[in-house]
């Protein structure tokens, strides 16, 4: 019998592997957006804090998805790594797509709706790439 074979080492694992693709994933959107995601969202941003949101909360969809499917911890790394790749393709089309106003400074003003919307693309966008993990 594996160590592996232990639901219990298992599910360790993966709340590890979760924790630390999260923390890798938001330090990488961190440096994509032109503000200071952790220092707005202590100043009480609720706009910040709903993009920061939706990020985590897509990670994780991505990765119970692949979790769901039997992969393996690295499958599901894989899996979270490509499914945060195309949220950040999504969060640029979202800037592309809104020519009128920059979704940064809209986000940094706190402006909610596109806070709101923010999160909304990276949960719809985590439940396809999830939905075609196979």
């Amino acid at each position: 019998m594996s160590i592996w074979d232990n639901i219990y080492v298992l599910t360790g694992a993966y709340f590890v592997l979760a924790v630390l693709s999260i923390v890798i994933f938001l330090a990488i959107f961190e440096v994509v957006t032109k503000y200071n995601d952790w220092q707005e969202i202590k100043n009480g941003n609720i706009s910040v804090a709903l993009a920061t949101g939706g990020k985590i909360v897509a990670v994780a969809i991505i990765l119970a998805f692949s979790i769901y499917h039997n992969d393996s911890l690295w499958s599901a790394f894989i899996w979270g790594a490509f499914g945060f790749g195309l949220q950040l393709i999504a969060y640029y089309l979202f800037e592309f797509f809104t020519p009128q106003f920059k979704v940064d400074e809209e986000i940094e003003k706190d402006n909610r709706a596109v806070g709101l919307l923010s999160f909304l693309i990276s949960i719809g966008i985590a439940l396809v790439v999830g939905a075609s993990i196979t």
